[in-house]
């Protein structure tokens, strides 16, 4: 678990929300942009709560470790929603199917047989 502070308040998420509101936080900044965006939190009483933010430019997140005894509660689909975002970092690498026509015989490499000169 993991506190976040954010406008001089902080709040207790999961480790993957915390992860995550950090990344699209600088990835909106870069932008020069701000979005409204709501996390889900654990309140002094331990319940499931929102929290709504404003992230980007001008908008600091801290993200500090948090003792947490008990169970965590299940925040991953919060945390993929926030790797969703259309502005959240994206790998350059994409694995892509290429395309094979009608015409196009598989090629069955022997990586084993030396080949001949």
């Amino acid at each position: 678990m993991r506190c976040v502070t954010y406008a001089g308040e902080t709040v207790i998420t999961t480790n993957d929300v915390a992860a995550s509101l950090v990344e699209l936080t600088a990835a909106v900044a870069k932008e020069g942009q701000a979005e409204a965006i709501s996390i889900p939190i654990v309140t002094d009483d331990n319940k499931v709560a929102q929290a709504e933010l404003v992230i980007g430019m001008g908008n600091n997140v801290l993200s500090a470790p948090l003792d947490w005894e008990g169970e965590e509660p299940d925040f991953s689909a919060a945390s993929d929603d926030l790797r969703n975002h259309r502005l959240f970092p994206r790998s350059a690498l994409r694995l892509v199917e290429p395309e094979s026509g009608p015409d196009e015989a598989l090629v069955d490499w022997d990586f084993d047989h030396p080949t001949q000169a």
